[in-house]
């Protein structure tokens, strides 16, 4: 089974992958096929951090997503992992996808709804 792998310590929440995915697939102005979400900002109080604030950005897939299966059927990532600025989504094999887990991001992996 495919994926994408997100990082959520590097996503900046800049939205280029929504609106790379909008354009791709024709999607309307409340249309997307992968949706950032913000949580925050909130404070963050661990140890030396105490008293900092932290905003996390989550990119989600919605029932649109089909990552992209006419350009990855021809070797090409999906438009929202090329057009990803912080390059912190990786498209694969899940099971390829594992070993880039470093213990040290905090990372989740998106998958699609199947037909």
């Amino acid at each position: 089974m495919k994926g994408i792998l997100v990082s959520y310590d590097f996503c900046t929440g800049c939205h280029s992958c929504e609106v790379a995915c909008k354009k791709e697939l024709g999607l309307g102005k409340e249309e997307y096929g992968i949706k950032i979400n913000e949580l925050g900002p909130h404070k963050y109080e661990n140890g030396k951090k105490t008293g900092t604030w932290e905003w996390t950005f989550a990119p989600m897939l919605t029932k649109a997503c089909d990552l992209c299966a006419s350009r990855t059927e021809q070797g090409k990532m999906p438009m929202c992992v090329q057009h990803c600025q912080a390059w912190c989504m990786a498209y694969g094999e899940l099971d390829e996808l594992v070993k880039k887990l470093d213990g040290k991001s905090r990372y989740a992996f998106l998958t699609p709804l199947e037909s």
